[in-house]
């Protein structure tokens, strides 16, 4: 039995949609000119009386991760509206899949995320999730500009 996981390789620059519906439209662009294999989707594409999206990944990272800190900025309508960070892996006793990739191995997982946290009003939003492999926030593997247009308030 053969399989066939296929990947596309984005430059910089080049967008790629996610998802267009009536209330809710979201894509994404890598922050760096190298391409990148690694495909991510999100469903269902809507706000209104979603709690919970599911989330697919696809990656090959360039490097092992051994260590990876997730920092997400967050802008509503041109303002800064949130700076969060999260430590995935450190290492020691790490409980995600993605800690234990290799350089070149592809990294396949679907996650939840929980919506229910935040109403979102209507306008755009910018997301720069960005992904480290060091404390010192200096040595990026992955970068991702979200764009993310709520057409209705979901009040």
């Amino acid at each position: 039995m053969f399989g066939l996981l296929f990947f596309t390789l984005f430059p910089s620059g080049v967008s790629e949609l996610l998802c267009m519906s009536s209330d809710l439209e979201m894509s994404y662009t890598f922050c760096d000119s190298t391409d990148h294999a690694f495909t991510f989707n999100l469903t269902p594409c809507s706000i209104m009386n979603t709690s919970v999206w599911k989330g697919t990944l696809s990656w090959i990272p360039r490097s092992d991760i051994t260590f990876l800190e997730i920092v997400f900025n967050v802008w509503y309508n041109g303002d800064k509206a949130l700076h969060w960070k999260e430590l995935l892996c450190s290492g020691v006793d790490d409980e995600f899949s993605v800690c234990e990739t290799l350089k070149g191995e592809t990294l396949v997982e679907e996650f939840d995320i929980k919506g229910s946290r935040t109403s979102f009003p209507k306008g755009n939003y910018n997301v720069i999730v960005q992904g480290f492999s060091d404390d010192s926030e200096t040595n990026g593997v992955i970068c991702l500009n979200f764009t993310m247009i709520v057409k209705q308030d979901v009040f």
